[in-house]
């Protein structure tokens, strides 16, 4: 029997839900304890989204509240797993130089950015005086810039978002602060084109991307092309083939400016199934197997550790992880439910287990 042994991995993107709110009966309540435990079985570290509902995590208080969550859930996890959560804080409009500062002090890594309109208030100009002084603050902290890169305009079209917000706010972005802040480390979240990686690609080491599991095997034809399939829409939506084909081969390139970020983003199914179903793909229950077997097909599978493992670590200046994880070649069925969700290619067949040790 074929087995694969890699070091565990970083996921430099992930959503764990899972606030506490004060409404009863919220539907993110109890969501991080069914999801988060897929990701910690073999991830050594995974970088948090700030945008839990009802709130999304703004200062050093919340970020507080929040990593004590996701420890109450991994010391709960039977045995418990090497995993250590990295946090974020939202910066947007209201974000304050005194709120970075705090949170770095905490041990906060990096700041995350959503543009206006994408979710929430977001940040509304990336170049005005204010946000150039949160940007000198991060690059003054050593602090990680993550950017959701997407515009979402009147008369774009949701497949060309992320190619409106090169043109019109990354590039310039990254041409004006460049001279400014030599020294900020800057994430295109998620790259999903042909452009988003041309992009990263020209400029230099301090600018790198993420790329997604579902990205690697999706197009626009597994969202809407065989009627809706609501639990393969996500943001950046998936686009056309030679998007999808040029994201597995810089993902297996050995470029160290792409790496992983699953982007893994659980919704309750009833969300997803809906009328105005909620966007993402829950990939953390297969996340290690399906790169198993995209890598493998490819014949690059000597690139996969890399990819998950060092390349990620190396941009965070964070020291590769000790541990590892063993996957086994057996094909199996992923379940059609996970808890409350469904999970990303739900009854479909991979080649490739995990096995938990």
């Amino acid at each position: 029997m074929k087995t694969l042994k890699l070091r565990r991995f970083d996921d430099l993107h992930v959503h764990f839900r899972g606030l506490k709110s004060k409404t009863p009966a919220y539907y993110e309540d109890n969501l991080m304890e069914q999801v988060a435990p897929f990701t910690m079985n073999y991830c050594g570290r995974a970088t948090i989204m700030p945008n839990p509902k009802p709130r999304h995590i703004l200062c050093v208080k919340d970020v507080k509240r929040y990593k004590s969550h996701i420890e109450m859930v991994r010391n709960s996890v039977s045995p418990q797993p090497s995993f250590d959560p990295i946090m974020t804080i939202e910066i947007s409009d209201s974000t304050t130089l005194k709120i970075i500062e705090e949170a770095h002090s905490f041990g906060v890594i990096a700041g995350k950015i959503y543009p206006t309109g994408i979710y929430g208030k977001g940040l509304s100009d990336f170049f005005s005086y204010k946000s150039w002084q949160k940007f000198g603050k991060m690059n003054d902290l050593g602090m990680i810039v993550l950017i959701h890169g997407e515009l979402d305009l009147p008369g774009v079209l949701v497949t060309n978002r992320e190619k409106i917000f090169l043109e019109n706010v990354f590039i310039p972005f990254l041409s004006r602060y460049s001279r400014s802040f030599p020294n900020l480390r800057i994430v295109l979240e998620h790259v999903s084109s042909v452009s988003g990686v041309e992009t990263v690609k020209c400029f230099g080491k301090n600018v790198a991307a993420t790329i997604t599991a579902h990205h690697l095997c999706t197009t626009l034809n597994n969202v809407v092309g065989k009627g809706t399939q609501p639990h393969n829409m996500c943001n950046p939506i998936p686009k056309d083939y030679h998007d999808m084909y040029c994201l597995q081969e810089t993902a297996m390139s050995g470029n160290p400016k792409f790496f992983l970020g699953s982007d893994s983003a659980p919704h309750i199914r009833k969300n997803k199934e809906c009328a105005h179903g909620a966007c993402g793909a829950f990939t953390a229950p297969i996340l290690p197997q399906l790169l198993a077997e995209i890598f493998e097909n490819a014949g690059k599978l000597d690139k996969l550790e890399d990819f998950t493992s060092r390349f990620g670590a190396e941009f965070y200046g964070l020291p590769l992880n000790e541990g590892k994880i063993k996957l086994v070649k057996k094909d199996w069925i992923i379940p059609e439910q996970y808890g409350d969700v469904v999970p990303f290619m739900a009854g479909q067949k991979l080649q490739w287990q995990l096995l938990l040790e």
